[in-house]
């Protein structure tokens, strides 16, 4: 039998596969720790210094640097700024060994792990796993190491589940949660209550009054900017969807919905909104109020109606929507004239006026100056007959405004629902479409009178806002906003000099 000599190897295997020559191994150590708590940080600072002296330990080690995460944790590997910068040094050729404490530091995603140390592998650079002795260039290491990288993403399946099974536990006792440095209108109290912020809660309702009052989130959010109101700390940016979101988020009248959105898998951590896919919590009086219940209410059907075509409110621009046309009854929109010259205007004139195939509409171009003068001489013909009217309006209001029969017949048809349902339970085959029917009628009427019971109280709420103005004013002194939004339903341009301004009442003046 031959005589075999085992000649032990003199060079890591990138210096063997590219032939150079290099007498210390470039090391580099990776240290992590889970939270920013202050014990934590200590044994982040005590991984550095540790792996620093054990690298400068070996005297044929170089070392490579001691990459760090403080305070990032999750499964995933792409949030790790130290990790991405170690890896990518490394398949650059400017580190040989890779030292960490456990697997469960280095990845808990078994595949992350696993792409990222083959990848790792095939530029030549090993990996050692300190807790575990796992090095990745030894023959059962990637064995040993698919092993103890599944138990470690199965540690994380399971503080997931039990992260997951306390949040929803605390739902079932009716406890909410806000991120409060940048939810506006409230803080966090000594004993972990909901406390209202006087100044940001006068903000909420300053807000929910401007959208009522008819102005777009768009419009809102400009007005708040160019006072200089902040959102949060430092924040001055208003976007449309942040005005939104105040003015559909519920806990603004005291309620907290819970579970709007979900994570998709503990391993992606990706949140998606819940459109039904697991059941919500709906906790009613958790925390003092800054909107009451109506006026949040009032708040939605207005979204609401704003969100169909036909009734849309609130443009970009002050007249958006709000002047029509004479000739067609379509709505007035802006349109720049002599566009980039030192005589360039802003107008508003029909959308319609040149469209192929129909007569041109002749209500004329208008400029935004004189729609204003028109405006303010109709509401001073108004305010002279102020008392008249705010006695008219009034009346109206009672007469028309009123809900309390739509409610009543509205428990009728539900109990007339009920009852079907619990028919249709023991009924007998041949009742069926009978039954069908009558659930049908009484569905389709309780959709009537949702609608009804919708419009009556949105007119309640303008009419409330008119008459507000109409006992406030005695003559207009200037273009006021909230006044214009407040009072007036639209314009109709008939010609240059004939315009009228039609009011929330119903009144229509000739400017």
């Amino acid at each position: 039998m031959p005589h075999v000599t085992v000649i032990a190897p003199t060079l890591p295997q990138r210096a063997a596969a590219t032939g150079e020559e290099q007498a210390k191994r470039r090391v580099a150590a990776y240290a992590r720790v889970s939270t920013d708590s202050e014990d934590q940080h200590t044994s982040y600072e005590a991984q550095i210094r540790y792996y620093t002296q054990f690298i400068l330990a070996h005297a044929d080690w170089e070392l490579a640097g001691v990459y760090t995460d403080d305070g990032v944790t999750g499964t995933s590997t792409k949030k790790r700024r130290g990790f991405q910068a170690m890896v990518k040094e490394a398949l650059a050729g400017r580190i040989d060994l890779i030292v960490t404490k456990s697997v469960s530091r280095f990845a808990r995603n078994t595949v992350d792990s696993l792409r990222t140390i083959r990848a790792l592998k095939e530029r030549g650079v090993e990996v050692y796993f300190e807790k575990e002795n796992i090095r990745t260039f030894d023959g059962k290491g990637e064995l040993l190491l698919t092993i103890m990288s599944s138990l470690a993403q199965e540690e994380s399946r399971s503080i997931s589940d039990n992260v997951t099974w306390g949040m929803r536990e605390s739902m079932r006792q009716g406890k909410a949660w806000v991120p409060f440095k940048v939810f506006l209108g409230y803080d966090r109290g000594p004993d972990g209550a909901w406390v209202v912020v006087p100044e940001q809660a006068a903000l909420v309702r300053r807000i929910y009054g401007m959208f009522l009052n008819g102005m777009s989130p768009y419009r809102i959010g400009k007005v708040l900017e160019q006072e200089g109101v902040e959102f949060s700390e430092g924040k001055r940016r208003w976007y449309p969807s942040t005005v939104t979101s105040i003015l559909k988020n519920e806990k603004y009248k005291g309620d907290a919905l819970r579970q709007k959105t979900y994570t998709r898998d503990f391993l992606s951590k990706e949140r998606l909104v819940n459109r039904g896919e697991l059941q919500q919590y709906y906790i009613h009086g958790h925390h003092e109020a800054i909107i009451s219940p109506e006026l949040f209410d009032r708040v939605q059907l207005e979204l609401k109606r704003r969100g169909t075509a036909e009734e849309r409110r609130g443009g970009d621009r002050l007249f958006s929507r709000r002047v029509r046309c004479g000739d067609c009854g379509g709505w007035f929109g802006p349109c720049v004239w002599a566009y980039g010259t030192p005589r360039e205007k802003l107008m508003w004139r029909c959308n319609h006026k040149y469209e192929k195939g129909k007569p041109h509409c002749a209500p004329p171009a208008m400029s935004e100056e004189a729609l204003r003068e028109k405006y303010l001489a109709a509401v001073d013909r108004l305010l002279q007959d102020r008392d008249r009217l705010a006695d008219a309006v009034a009346k109206a209001k009672a007469e028309r405004c009123g809900v309390d029969g739509f409610l009543a017949e509205q428990a009728e048809q539900e109990k007339e629902l009920a009852a079907v349902e619990t028919l249709m339970r023991t009924a007998p085959p041949a009742r069926y479409a009978e039954l069908d029917r009558r659930a049908e009628l009484a569905e389709r009427r309780l959709e009537e009178l949702r609608e009804l019971i919708e419009d009556r109280r949105l007119r309640e709420t303008e009419l409330t806002c008119f008459l507000r103005e109409l006992t406030i004013r005695e003559r207009t002194e200037g273009f006021d906003e909230p006044l214009w939004y407040n009072l007036v339903d639209h314009m109709t341009v008939y010609s240059r000099e004939r315009v009228t301004v039609t009011f929330k009442d119903g009144t229509e003046l000739e400017a």
